[in-house]
């Protein structure tokens, strides 16, 4: 079983900045991912990043978010620049044993495994 712990949620002001962290007990794992849901709203896919380190991003967020993974594979970033209150939400980590290709990374159900979520709001 893999564990992912998230990390590095809070509140800020649009235009703000935040990092989130997400630390996995298995680096075997070959493509990270993090997801959002906002309060009504169905979860999304938010930034992916697979073993060659392709990654991809929502429309929503290009520009604006980074998606990146430490060299031993244990730590999984997300640097959000330029947050806007459409951005708020539950944010969650998520991995898979597949080296996901760019059509199937922002899909929730190709993940095994999940993270409890950090949450992030932003205040316009």
């Amino acid at each position: 079983q893999v564990r992912l712990v998230e990390s590095g949620g809070g509140s800020v002001q649009a235009g703000g900045s935040l990092t989130l962290s997400c630390a996995t007990s298995d680096n075997s794992t070959k493509c990270m991912a993090w997801f959002r849901q906002a309060p009504g709203k169905d979860r999304e896919g938010v930034a992916a990043i697979n073993l060659y380190e392709t990654t991809t991003y929502a429309n929503s967020v290009k520009g604006r978010f980074t998606i990146s993974i430490d060299d031993t594979r244990n730590t999984l970033f997300l640097q959000m620049n330029s947050l806007k209150p459409e951005d708020t939400g539950m944010y969650y980590c998520a991995a898979d044993r597949l080296n996901l290709g760019p059509s199937s990374q922002l899909k929730s159900y190709e993940y095994d495994y999940w993270g409890q979520g950090t949450q992030v709001t932003v205040s316009s």
